[in-house]
């Protein structure tokens, strides 16, 4: 058991990103991990032209490296917003427009977890307008995610960093995935368990492990407070890991954590080098 035992990925949207976008793969390969996660590389469009694409499932390729995450276009990341589903107009008309791009670009790659970031609140904006529009798009979501053989994560964030986010707490993501996959019948969606914002919420998580595992799609990590690497906080991440594979676990972990002052080669160093591959 312990950290060995896991299948890690790199979040290349927030590690190496001292970076241009098409080195980070090559970068997280040099530092021995096989495979790597993507927010939405071009938080500007979400219609990049196809040769952006290319250039992108080119670097991956050239790298070694599988790319086991992406997420759909979910507005300025960084930056203000957390998603553009459910904010009603333009954004959510990006986000529709993104949706086939997405899919078609993870389909490229073998990518089979596509996140789909909820959105904030927007003052003036009835809350139920907007949960009927996110349903409405995740609807289309998951169909889209059907198509290739991949899977829809719904994600909790947590509201000291993200206040006006409505999912901010492992239930309430719970049951939008209940919701979609009651409208749908395709049982693809799933839960994204990310450990640190869950802990920022104030959550319990071992109990979230045990109520939430089986419906648990795609895990994310960082230590807290700080949200650095492992070992730089206070949260047991090993224990916890462990737990979630006891639970019945199987799939990626994801290493969402900011390095620090340190370039982000450096900032493994509680991973043993033989652990980083993905086998």
């Amino acid at each position: 058991m312990g950290y060995p035992d896991q299948r890690f990925d790199v979040n290349l949207s927030i590690l190496f990103t001292e970076l241009p976008l098409l080195e980070r793969p090559a970068a997280a390969a040099a530092a021995g991990f096989t495979a790597v996660e993507l927010w939405w590389p071009w938080i500007e469009t979400p219609t990049p032209p196809q040769a952006e694409l290319d250039a992108l499932k080119k670097a991956l390729d050239d790298a070694g490296t599988q790319l086991v995450g992406l997420n759909f276009y979910a507005g300025q990341i960084p930056g203000p917003d957390r998603g553009a589903l459910s904010v009603p107009g333009t954004e959510s008309d990006r986000f529709r427009a993104n949706i086939e791009v997405a899919a078609d670009f993870a389909a490229s790659v073998g990518c089979t977890a596509l996140n789909a970031l909820y959105g904030n609140r927007v003052e003036g904006a009835d809350p139920q307008v907007q949960d009927s529009l996110a349903l409405e798009n995740l609807v289309l979501v998951a169909r889209a995610a059907d198509r290739i053989g991949a899977i829809l994560l719904v994600e909790t964030l947590n509201k000291p960093e993200s206040p006006l986010y409505p999912l901010v707490s492992a239930p309430a993501a719970i049951e939008v995935v209940d919701k979609v996959n009651a409208a749908t019948g395709l049982g693809n969606a799933k839960f994204l368990l990310d450990l640190y914002h869950l802990s920022m919420n104030g959550e319990d998580l071992s109990q979230a492990i045990k109520a939430y595992a089986a419906k648990t799609g795609h895990v994310q990590i960082a230590d807290n407070p700080g949200r650095g690497a492992p070992g730089t906080g206070s949260l047991p991440l090993e224990q916890l890991l462990d737990e979630l594979k006891d639970a019945g676990y199987a799939g990626w972990v994801g290493l969402e954590y900011k390095p620090g002052d340190r370039p982000s080669a450096e900032s493994f160093d509680w991973l043993p080098a033989s652990a980083r591959a993905a086998g």
